[in-house]
């Protein structure tokens, strides 16, 4: 059944399968990949637009912006809009939810709510003022603003946004 003829067939068909596969690794590696020039600039092999490094231009274009001017046109009804992002851990009824009810604080005293839990890092600031601006901070990304805070939302990237929820905020009594 096995003659020399059939396991020297065999074996050629192991061998060429087997070149035939490194053959394609080398012209894989060759196409894929840039050569490492050592010591000098090379160019990306290639390049996918996400759109990524768009967005912080936006960002340095509108931080630009003085916040006092954006806010001075800011629209509490817009921002009736935004807060339902904050509804799920805080009320404006004056009950306390996840987070303290945001019944006038704007101008109120960090940590101003006594029946609430705080963070050491917000009491800590019970001295200072929620003013427009110091909101405005927080919510650009209230962890690097405070750190520390229970706080565990990301912010609102968009001034505009912020400016109008401190705007609803400020008309609520």
């Amino acid at each position: 059944m096995f003659d020399t003829m059939t396991l020297t067939k065999a074996g050629g068909a192991v061998c060429g399968a087997l070149l035939v596969y490194l053959l394609a690794g080398w012209a894989g590696e060759a196409i894929y990949t840039e050569p490492h020039v050592y010591g000098k600039e090379h160019a990306q092999a290639y390049f996918i637009d996400t759109g990524a490094e768009e967005a912080p231009a936006a960002d340095t274009a509108t931080a630009e912006v003085d916040f006092a001017t954006i806010f001075a046109s800011a629209d509490a009804a817009a921002g009736e809009k935004v807060f339902a992002k904050c509804k799920s851990c805080h009320k404006v009824d004056g009950s306390n939810g996840v987070g303290p009810h945001l019944n006038g604080v704007v101008g109120r005293n960090h940590a101003g709510v006594s029946d609430y839990a705080y963070s050491e890092a917000n009491l800590a600031l019970a001295a200072e003022i929620w003013s427009p601006e110091a909101l405005n901070g927080f919510l650009v990304n209230p962890k690097e603003y405070m750190p520390g805070t229970k706080m565990s939302f990301a912010g609102l990237p968009k001034p505009e946004d912020r400016a109008n929820v401190i705007a609803y905020l400020a008309a609520v009594p």
